[in-house]
This record gives C-alpha cells, sequence and structure tokens, in this order.
C-alpha cells in the first residue's frame, strides 16, 4: 500500500522517549507519528525484561521492521553499563589489540586465535563487536550507533575521550572493520560515525557548532578515508554537526549540507547504505537553524533518517516541518515519499529475521560473565600498549 505524505514524514524519524515505560501521551504521539523506530538511553534502561516491553511497545506504534537503536560503543558511552556489564572503550580494545600478548581468553568461532586459544590481533575488536551485538539482541534491540570512526587528534581529546580507537585510519580501518564483522553475523546493524569526521573539533556538538578548519584535501587524506574504506561494509553512517569552512560545504553544518551529504558521502565515496543524523535537537544545529528548517533542509542535502532523542515538541514540529513542506513543494512531497519507499525496503532487509528471543536467565548470567573476562583482557593488555592511539 502506498504511503500518504503524513506517514512517508514520520518514516524518516528515529525519536527518543522519556523513561522506562510509555506514557498515555507518548502512546498518542507514537501512533500519530508512526516514526521509523526508537532510540534508548540510560533513562529507558532498567533490566532486559523491562526493556524488551518497552521496545515491543513502542515500536507495535512504529513503522513495520523498526530501527531499535541503543548507542553502545563502550567506554565512556555504554547504554548497558548498568543493566548488563560494563564494555571496553574502543581505544582500549584497539591498544590491547596492537599489543598482541593478551592473557587467554574465550575465542570465538569468528576469531583468528593464536595457539594458546587467546585472541590475537584486532580479533580483539571482532569480539567486542560480536559481544556488543550479544548484549543488545539480549535487551531486544537491533541496531547499535558504533563504531566511531573518527580520528584520535589532540584537538579533540577533551571532547571525544577513549571513544576514537585509533590517530591514523589505517589504526581506525583496521579496528572498525573487525568491530563491524563482529556484529553483522548476529543480525545487529552498526553505524559508522561522525562524519565527514570529528577528530579535528574542539567543540562539544551536543553545545555548539564545531568549525573544523581543514581542508577539502586535509580531510581526503585522512577523516574521510575510513569512510572510503568500509563503505561496502557499514550499514548505516551518521553525519555530525559540524561545519567545515575551508571547504565548499562552508559554515552550514554538515548534516544540513548538500555538499557533505549528497556530493562527497554519495558521489564521490559511493556509499549506498543508510545516512543518518546525528541528534536534531543538538546545539550544533539548532544554533545554526530551527529543527523545523533543520529537518527540510537535512532532507533536501540527502539524508534518510533524522534522529531526534529527548522530546515530544521538536518531534512533532519537524514532522509537521516535513509534512508542510511536502503540501507546499510537489517536488519534495516526492523526495519523500521516494526517500520513505527505499528506507522501508532497507528496514525490510535489515531486520528480516525480527526481533531477537530473550535470554535464560542463565545465558544472561554466561553473556555478562563473557563481558567481564573480555573487560579483564583488555585492561591487562593497557599497561604494556602504546601511550598514543596508533
Amino acid at each position: 500500500m502506498k504511503a500518504t505524505l503524513r506517514q512517508a514524514a514520520g518514516s524518516l524519524l528515529v525519536v527518543g522517549l522519556g523513561a522506562e515505560e510509555l506514557t498515555g501521551l507518548e502512546r498518542a504521539w507514537l501512533r500519530l507519528v508512526r516514526p521509523a523506530g526508537v532510540i534508548l538511553f540510560r533513562r529507558n534502561i532498567a533490566d532486559a525484561a523491562q526493556t524488551r516491553v518497552l521496545l515491543n511497545e513502542a515500536t507495535d506504534l512504529c513503522a513495520s521492521k523498526s530501527f531499535r537503536c541503543v548507542d553502545l560503543e563502550g567506554g565512556m558511552v555504554d547504554r548497558l553499563r548498568d543493566a548488563l556489564a560494563p564494555m571496553p572503550s574502543a581505544q582500549a580494545v584497539a591498544r590491547a589489540a596492537r599489543c598482541g600478548d593478551q592473557d587467554a581468553g574465550s575465542p570465538t568461532l569468528s576469531q583468528r586465535a593464536r595457539k594458546d586459544g587467546a585472541p590475537r590481533g584486532n580479533a580483539l575488536a571482532r569480539q567486542q563487536g560480536e559481544l556488543i551485538a550479544r548484549g543488545v539482541k539480549a535487551f531486544g534491540f537491533n541496531t547499535t550507533l558504533a563504531p566511531v570512526l573518527d580520528l584520535a587528534q589532540p584537538e579533540s581529546n577533551d571532547v571525544m575521550g577513549t571513544r576514537s580507537a585509533a590517530a591514523t585510519a589505517e589504526g581506525v580501518v583496521e579496528y572498525a572493520r573487525e568491530f563491524l564483522a563482529g556484529l553483522a553475523p548476529h543480525g545487529v546493524a552498526g553505524c559508522g560515525k561522525h562524519f565527514p569526521g570529528l577528530g579535528a573539533g574542539a567543540l562539544d556538538s551536543h553545545l555548539e557548532t564545531p568549525l573544523i578548519r581543514r581542508t577539502s584535501r586535509e580531510l581526503s587524506q585522512s577523516d574521510l578515508a575510513p569512510y572510503r574504506a568500509l563503505r561496502n561494509e557499514l550499514p548505516m553512517v551518521m553525519v555530525s554537526h559540524a561545519a567545515y569552512p575551508e571547504t565548499p560545504g562552508g559554515n552550514c553544518p554538515a548534516s544540513a549540507s548538500f555538499y557533505w551529504i549528497s556530493t562527497v558521502l554519495r558521489k564521490r565515496i559511493g556509499y549506498q547504505g543508510i545516512i543518518f543524523s546525528d541528534d536534531l535537537e543538538m546545539g550544533g544545529i539548532l544554533k545554526f537553524m530551527p529543527i523545523e528548517e533543520a529537518a527540510i533542509a537535512a532532507v533536501r542535502a540527502g539524508m534518510d533518517l533524522l534522529e531526534i532523542c529527548h522530546s515530544p515538541e521538536p518531534i512533532l514540529r519537524a514532522w509537521e516541518a516535513l509534512i508542510a513542506e511536502g503540501e507546499r513543494s510537489a517536488a519534495f512531497s516526492r523526495l519523500l515519499m521516494a526517500r520513505a519507499a527505499r528506507m522501508a525496503r532497507a528496514r525490510a532487509r535489515l531486520f528480516a529475521g525480527g526481533a531477537s528471543r530473550p535470554l535464560t536467565a542463565a545465558q544472561f548470567e554466561a553473556l555478562r560473565g563473557r563481558i567481564l573476562r573480555f573487560g579483564e583482557i583488555v585492561a591487562k593488555a593497557q599497561p604494556h600498549a602504546e601511550e598514543q592511539p596508533a
């Protein structure tokens, strides 16, 4: 059945919820908007059973084959830390992998292993991807917004911390390729972020628009290299709210820039997967334009999905703005309908297997134990690892 304009607009939104249970108001606007899916945060997660109930009830009111997203990178961004077990950061795992002298662990079938059974090299990154996939599935999610592909540069150290795996594109690609290979067999979609790259950004895009003064040539040789290398392995790419004034993108945040989304990511890099915005409630975009303008500009620029993480008011304002623009402009209406149809096909392909089955109590504890042992292996390797990410 062909979608209406209202349905098409809603199906380009991935939305946040307020707490651990749906409110009557949330049920009403979810039923009205029918978004592409939801994203949960620590405020929404108490335990696996409660999270599954919340996801099931919310996505019953969303478009079919909905996104069930969570941020689980490891380290400082780990929404399951309290409800499952802490996951080491990408940087710690990459450092441990370079050390190459881990204690024996429990190797997976997907790992390259030493003769003593311990994970070797970046098989640790693959094991991390597998454990994260198992963890998010245990709670009912189907998408983790990881890995981070930003380079670990001095300018962004205070903002990014240990989220970046390495300082070089080669190091980032080595880590991310294995991480994604760990996710894939479990039917969990990953998302590379934050295109075109926040490695040289000194400001937090949650609050301000980072102005990254690198030229197109400099960005192409460094920050964009992971996206070129992994373009056929990334189900999704998240676009940042940073601006790059020394490039043709000018001062416009990348999330609303035709140059960055359509010209560079789609055409020059050749990426064919799903393009996903960072949260449109962040200061990095809202200090540049209102959310209504941001939603329309992002879709015109080539964005597939718009993430709005916190409040119902901006969700409804963005949805209504897309509808109003579609009613005003026949060209924009056609764009919305085509984008919605493409995303429906993408969701059906990515999530054909449906929601995962819950783990038994014994299986859940076994998974918790594996993650804790993995953390110990990574932590033990740190004193022998290099001082700076490679």
